[in-house]
């Protein structure tokens, strides 16, 4: 008998809120088959839960999510992981609890799906952003899904066409996050705005997060598909192969 794979998400309920935590650093939290299953059925179980009435997503290190794990790249269809993408942000922006997602370091790729999709987002002033497709020859396809919607329009074309890392209060600025705040006050900050929202009503918070979502969900369910293809017809391309292989010969350089 094998060992089961050691877990890469965690569930913890206490007091009203249920924190997940993404602990998968040996590959900075990337998007694997096996961390998504795990972070898929934990956001399930707080969902059916009658004790949590809030949500905290947030990483064991520093790095809270590098998007795709490009390591599963060859053996995992295209489509697939795309779509995993795709179904990640629904289910967040669909569940009836809200989420609060905490990035203390960096967020990639479909990091910032999650983040975009997450109801509050709490960030260091000095934590990383970077929609780095454009370089790569790739566009954020999938994450644009929640990602656009969040962003003021001039954040969204600046960072998306610029491709550059910009820092926690730029997110804050462009609309992709809700407070940024020295890295020493962010666990407060979390604090204050959770227990705020835990004095909701279960049926209120229900009821509110609905209509907060429905146009993000109809903009997922409706373009959905559309961007998983044009997702997996640029990963294809070989103007993408070039320019990928490029960008890791320069990293290992």
């Amino acid at each position: 008998m094998t060992d089961a794979p050691a877990e890469l998400v965690h569930l913890e309920v206490a007091d009203g809120v249920a924190t997940i935590t993404l602990d998968s650093p040996h590959n900075r939290n990337a998007l694997s088959r096996q961390l998504v299953t795990e972070l898929i059925a934990h956001l399930g179980t707080a969902d059916a839960a009658d004790d949590v009435r809030v949500v905290v997503l947030r990483s064991s290190g520093r790095v809270f999510c590098s998007g795709a794990d490009l390591s599963e790249a060859a053996t995992v269809p295209m489509h697939e992981g795309a779509r995993a993408i795709v179904g990640l942000q629904r289910q967040i922006v669909a569940l009836s609890k809200p989420v609060v997602t905490v990035v203390e370091g960096a967020a990639r790729a479909g990091g910032i799906g999650i983040v975009a999709a997450s109801d509050v987002v709490v960030v260091a002033e000095d934590a990383t952003f970077a929609l780095t497709e454009v370089k790569l020859g790739l566009t954020p396809a999938v994450i644009s899904l929640t990602v656009f919607p969040r962003m003021t329009p001039r954040g969204a074309a600046l960072t998306a066409l610029g491709g550059e890392v910009f820092s926690g209060a730029e997110a804050r600025d462009y609309g992709l996050a809700t407070y940024a705040v020295p890295a020493a006050t962010l666990q407060a900050q979390v604090d204050e705005v959770v227990g705020q929202i835990a004095t909701g009503a279960a049926q209120g918070l229900r009821e509110t997060k609905k209509l907060l979502g429905a146009e993000l969900l109809e903009r997922i369910d409706a373009k959905g598909e559309e961007l998983v293809e044009l997702s997996a017809r640029l990963f294809g391309s070989d103007e993408a192969r070039e320019a990928m292989t490029a960008f890791l010969s320069r990293k290992k350089g």
